[in-house]
């Protein structure tokens, strides 16, 4: 039986969703998965950055993280995507490399593939759920295989009850989203265990 190859894809800007794919890695490959664990690509100005020590310092702790390619996306049996939540969507960053897709897209070679997403947001009502289902649009449109963590788990009564994905107010992760991520990502990769044999 082929181990499933998980592609774990997070934007981060001051390091909540490393945190959270870092969480997700650990438990996909405890759950028997081959793990990818990539960056997105920043795209905001230098000097921007450049005015926010912990903006800067987040990009320097993860500069050892490979940022995601199209090969990543074309290797992986599935995916699990964390983006902070910018005015109820993701990032402009995470949105600019799904838009760099398309030719994948074009291809059939994103299609019959899982997903699942988590996201963070300033606070509680911040437009997590609409972030994760922005992405589970995105998804469809790839042709892909949506695996929410739904309420298949008790954990899901426990970390907040956001059944599309894992969600929580920035630097608000405590032990119980630790285990819910973990769920979610062990899901992600039982499902597509499924699909590839």
């Amino acid at each position: 039986m082929a181990a499933p190859k998980i592609a774990i894809v997070f934007y981060t800007t001051y390091g909540n969703n490393q945190r959270v794919a870092e969480l997700a890695a650990r438990a996909a490959e405890a759950a028997g998965a081959e793990v990818r664990l990539r960056r997105v690509k920043e795209t905001a100005p230098k000097d921007v950055i450049e005015q926010q020590d912990a903006w800067k310092a987040q990009l320097e702790k993860m500069a050892d993280i490979p940022e995601v390619s199209h090969d990543d996306m074309v290797w992986a049996d599935g995916y699990f995507f964390s983006s902070p939540t910018r005015f109820g969507n993701v990032t402009s960053q995470m949105r600019a490399f799904i838009d760099g897709l398309g030719p994948l897209w074009q291809e059939g070679k994103l299609a019959n593939k899982t997903f699942t997403a988590t996201t963070s947001a300033q606070t509680l009502h911040g437009g997590q759920e609409s972030t994760l289902l922005s992405l589970y649009v995105t998804a469809m449109h790839w042709g892909t295989i949506i695996v929410p963590p739904a309420y298949a788990d008790g954990i899901k009564f426990q970390d907040g009850g956001n059944p599309y994905g894992y969600s929580f107010a920035a630097g608000s992760l405590d032990e119980t989203g630790e285990q819910s991520i973990a769920y979610q990502a062990k899901r992600l990769v039982d499902m597509t265990q499924k699909l590839v044999g």
